[in-house]
């Protein structure tokens, strides 16, 4: 108990991650968007701990291969990505060993999510795939990046 206290104290080096990605929405070719220049743009704000792609049952084997290559873990859903999402990022924010949760997405389907983080001390970020996308999470996100796809 005391350990843990202690390390509530302690100041961490590195600000550490979880990185939630809305596959269908962001990982689309006619947005020129990838996966890996939404790490990279993630990684500006600390160190990938958790790293999620959420993709639907009709995900090609050839992207699920590229999400493992790129380190993250593919999560395979049979229906709308989004509950998936939003119920894993949810359980994240009671992670003490996170302290930044990033969502990239275009919608504003994770709001909820977005709020709960916010509202336990967590920093939030949205990466999205385009300037008119999801006015709420750009205005309730702490950070915002907007991606311009390799067209």
């Amino acid at each position: 108990m005391l350990k843990q206290r202690l390390k509530k104290l302690m100041p961490h080096k590195e600000n550490r991650l979880a990185v939630f990605v809305d596959g269908p929405n962001m990982l689309r070719k006619e947005l020129g968007i990838d996966l890996g220049l939404i790490k990279k743009e993630a990684e500006k704000f600390g160190s990938i701990k958790i790293g999620k792609v959420f993709l639907n049952q009709f995900a090609s084997n050839k992207l699920v291969e590229a999400v493992v290559n790129q380190g993250f873990e593919p999560i395979i859903t049979t229906t709308d990505v989004d509950v998936a999402m939003a119920c894993d990022a949810t359980e994240i924010v009671f992670n003490e060993a996170i302290d930044t949760m990033v969502f990239a997405t275009r919608d504003s389907d994770f709001l909820p999510a977005l709020i709960k983080a916010k509202n336990k001390g967590k920093e939030t970020v949205a990466i999205m795939g385009e300037e008119m996308s999801a006015a709420a999470l750009k205005n309730t996100a702490d950070k915002i990046v907007i991606l311009r796809g390799k067209k």
